[in-house]
């Protein structure tokens, strides 16, 4: 299996620079652990890696474009409307991971391909009329909805998302909204509890939302400490953020 399978070519014609190195080695140490984890599941389809680059600086993000990395992942609209601005010459895709306020929905839809955290009726139908009013003003495609999912039992440890009996109605409304396309699930494993289990958790509700929702296959799940579990577990994509990007700069 090749880096080019994950739409992902790695290259080290980024300027020779300290950081674009070091973003290279760390990238290559992920992919042989998504390789590995692959072949461990016995699975043949590798997932789409999505560089998280919250609190890095867009230089980053054009680093990481340079070593063939083509989507990136952000938690805050303000972080990531401003970098999709500086880097509107660099050809990444935008994906909008975080929690999201309804009134931020104008915004998102500027740049995000996907938002992969919706959550409740509010946010679909904020972002259908936004991705509406960006569809006539700049012809933008549709985007890509994924529904969180919480996979947490006690709720005082709740890290967002739906519950899973909530996720039929949100994916019917977002499929029948124009502008949106319903993509799939997306979920973070609880903290302190067993990711495989999480994972084989999200793997049952994704296999019931596809029942009626065929093309809705993708599921994102797994970021640094827990890509293995996720990947023997089906996820179609990756959010990996601190083991490429190491550890959050220091804010002065």
């Amino acid at each position: 299996m090749t880096s080019l399978e994950y739409g992902n070519e790695p290259r080290r014609d980024s300027g020779g620079d300290a950081r674009s190195a070091e973003l290279a080695d760390r990238l290559g140490l992920v992919r042989q652990r998504i390789e590995a984890a692959l072949r461990a599941a016995g699975r043949t389809d590798p997932p789409k890696l999505i560089v998280v680059t919250k609190f890095h600086p867009a230089a980053d993000v054009r680093r990481l474009a340079a070593l063939g990395v083509t989507d990136v992942g952000e938690n805050r609209d303000q972080e990531a409307a401003s970098k999709s601005v500086e880097l509107a010459d660099v050809d990444v895709r935008w994906h909008f991971v975080g929690q999201l306020q309804s009134n931020k929905a104008k915004s998102v839809a500027k740049y995000a391909a996907s938002v992969q955290s919706i959550d409740r009726p509010q946010l679909v139908d904020a972002l259908a009329k936004a991705v509406a009013r960006e569809k006539d003003a700049t012809g933008r495609s549709d985007l890509d909805c994924y529904i969180q999912v919480s996979l947490d039992d006690d709720a005082g440890a709740h890290r967002g998302g739906a519950g899973p009996s909530d996720v039929e109605a949100l994916a019917g409304r977002i499929e029948s909204a124009d502008g949106l396309r319903l993509s799939g699930l997306m979920a973070v494993a609880p903290l302190g509890a067993d990711p495989e289990a999480a994972f084989e958790k999200l793997a049952g509700i994704s296999g019931a939302l596809r029942k009626l929702h065929p093309a809705a296959t993708a599921i994102s799940a797994g970021m640094s400490q827990d890509l293995e579990a996720a990947v023997k577990f089906g996820a179609t994509h990756l959010r990996i953020g601190s083991d490429i990007l190491g550890s959050r700069p220091a804010v002065g």
